[in-house]
């Protein structure tokens, strides 16, 4: 047992779209350096990146530095997906953040049973 100390605040912390093929889905979040913690994003990439557009954006919050993030899904047929964003950064105690997207894109029709 003891103590933790917050490094982030991710708000929310992962992503996830529901919807229809074809319905714009997109999210926000927010990525909130720790005071105590200080760390710039230095590069990010998507492991799968073909249901995913993502857009990062360096603003000047409260705090100070902070970060938004707006995700796009991008899958036009139905099915289900997952994938992670990975932003890097320039603190060796956390070089890496993780975002999980998911993605569960369904026909608007109801199914019939028999």
């Amino acid at each position: 047992m003891g103590h933790v100390d917050k490094f982030v605040t991710i708000t929310p912390n992962s992503v996830t779209f529901r919807g229809v093929p074809g319905a714009p889905l997109q999210k926000t979040v927010r990525i909130i350096p720790e005071k105590k913690y200080p760390f710039k994003i230095t590069g990010h990439n998507l492991s799968q990146g073909n249901n995913v557009h993502y857009e990062l954006e360096q603003v000047e919050g409260s705090m100070g530095i902070e970060y938004v993030l707006t995700v796009e899904n991008l899958k036009k047929e139905t099915g289900n997906y997952s994938d992670i964003i990975s932003l890097k950064t320039d603190n060796n105690l956390q070089p890496s953040i993780n975002i999980h997207v998911r993605g569960y894109i369904m026909d608007d029709q109801p199914q019939k049973t028999k």
